[in-house]
């Protein structure tokens, strides 16, 4: 077994070239993740599931031996626990595996285990009746976000350096946001998730990781990226791979910088500060920068995004139904996934087709901004992590629309992005007095990722973060 101290100062790029190397074994390297896991997760009860092995992978693959972990939800391994959460699909095991999860291990990723998620993934918590609540390694009170909070704070901890994720409305940048690392959202088809659909929630949502660093990011995505048989449209590969735009700068680009939510919603003081601080350090790269705020009719947005994912959580809880044999109700569904299953199973379809109309408009006048501006920079999240306890998903006093709501009042710069399918990232540029994370969110144009991490990595160089929390130095 690997040193703690050695292995949780290395990425997934350093600690796959140990192994290729022969200085390290992989049966060294996921033995050191399998034994913090083992000692971590009383505190942090991230992982639902360690397996007793890691499940196969190519060991020619870009990250062969680095210890991996996949979010219970959506992209799943044949004959694998796949439970979403939910205690509707206890003891459901997937019949095969997803696109990505083979990319995931043509890459070498070691996958080590299952890590938890609200149920269904709507919620901006990591708190499930299932699982109970998973927790933040940089202060234990605190929620890691959601819905891929689990995997953020696997990867904040040091147990593993990558960590799938995924995102229907900010569930990889929120989690990175609370966490202190990096999430990127690619843009819209970039990553397939097929073959058990072709879009997941009318297409808001993404699937991909969490990682520490921007290399590990760039080289992830360059392993992942691209279709699989059947998917129902394919996005222009970037002209080079994204590693190697690391290794130059992006040129001077046009920046625009907002503070205020377009809902109304507070934002904390030390989000705005981030904003602000992140907003002069691309000024002193020599980038132009201006304070300005994109046009949204956020009343259109929020009805249009309530729509989608009512209607889509009605669809697939029915579709789990007849998988898992279990009826929806009380015994088996929170009280808020249950108030948007019933809300959703009243959907016409003439208010769904509106909802994706509304979809297409915002979508094309957000477009016209990015024609001006190459990059938007705005807080992540409203504020830093809230107390674990702060968002009940089981509160049957809540309405659906009142649910959609509370989700996007945390997180209110985040979901139009996936109705638009622009990439995005969530760096973790600044920190409150007591050491909480706070990060910083960009976005770019449909397609350009590597604008993002070149900026990224502009910025990680000039504003280095801590890697890991100190949670694991009790171990040593």
């Amino acid at each position: 077994m690997m040193a703690y101290t050695d292995y949780v100062v290395r990425d997934g790029v350093a600690l796959a070239d140990l192994v290729r190397r022969g200085e390290v074994s992989a049966e060294e390297v996921v033995q050191t993740a399998r034994s913090l896991a083992e000692k971590l997760n009383p505190e942090l009860n991230a992982f639902v599931e360690i397996f007793e092995k890691p499940l196969a992978a190519d060991t020619a693959g870009v990250f062969a031996g680095v210890p991996f972990v996949i979010k219970d939800l959506v992209c799943h391994a044949e004959g694998v626990l796949n439970e979403c959460g939910s205690r509707m699909c206890v003891d459901y095991r997937a019949t095969g595996d997803t696109a990505l999860m083979r990319k995931w291990r043509e890459a070498g990723l070691l996958t080590i285990g299952r890590v938890a998620t609200p149920e269904f993934g709507y919620c901006t918590t990591t708190e499930s009746l299932l699982t109970g609540a998973s927790r933040n390694p940089w202060d234990l009170t605190r929620m890691p976000g959601g819905s891929s909070g689990a995997s953020g704070a696997t990867v904040a901890a040091g147990i593993t350096p990558l960590a799938h994720a995924n995102d229907g409305g900010g569930s990889i940048r929120m989690p990175a946001a609370c966490n202190g690392i990096v999430g990127l959202k690619p843009s819209r088809g970039r990553i397939s998730i097929g073959p058990d659909a072709g879009e997941i929630l009318s297409g808001l949502a993404i699937e991909f990781a969490h990682s520490r660093t921007v290399r590990d990011t760039a080289t992830l995505l360059d392993a992942v990226a691209g279709p699989s048989t059947g998917d129902p449209y394919v996005i222009a590969p970037p002209p080079k791979p994204y590693i190697d735009y690391l290794e130059e700068p992006p040129g001077q680009l046009k920046i625009a910088f907002m503070t205020a939510a377009w809902s109304g919603v507070e934002i904390a003081p030390v989000m705005k500060d981030a904003v602000e601080h992140a907003a002069r350090a691309c000024e002193s790269f020599g980038h132009q920068v201006s304070e300005t705020m994109p046009p949204l009719d956020n009343e259109a947005f929020m009805d249009a995004t309530h729509v989608y994912w009512i209607a889509n959580l009605y669809h697939w809880i029915a579709e789990t139904e007849k998988v898992v044999g279990r009826r929806a109700g009380p015994d088996t569904l929170e009280a808020t996934t249950r108030a948007c299953y019933e809300a959703g199973q009243r959907v016409t379809a003439y208010e769904l087709l509106s909802a994706l109309s509304t979809g297409n408009q915002i979508t094309r006048r957000l477009a016209e901004f990015f024609v001006d501006y190459d990059v938007l920079v705005t807080p992540t999240i409203a504020s830093p992590a809230l107390a674990i306890g702060a968002i009940n998903a089981n509160d049957a006093s809540v309405t659906a629309r009142e649910w959609t709501e509370a989700q996007f009042a945390f997180a209110p710069f985040t979901p139009q992005w996936n109705m638009t399918g622009q990439p995005a990232i969530s760096l973790p540029l600044h920190r409150t007095t007591d050491g909480l994370p706070a990060g910083v969110q960009f976005v770019a144009r449909f397609g350009e990722e590597h604008t993002l991490l070149m900026l990224a990595a502009q910025l990680e160089e000039a504003l280095p973060w801590p890697r890991v929390a100190p949670l694991w130095e009790k171990l040593v």
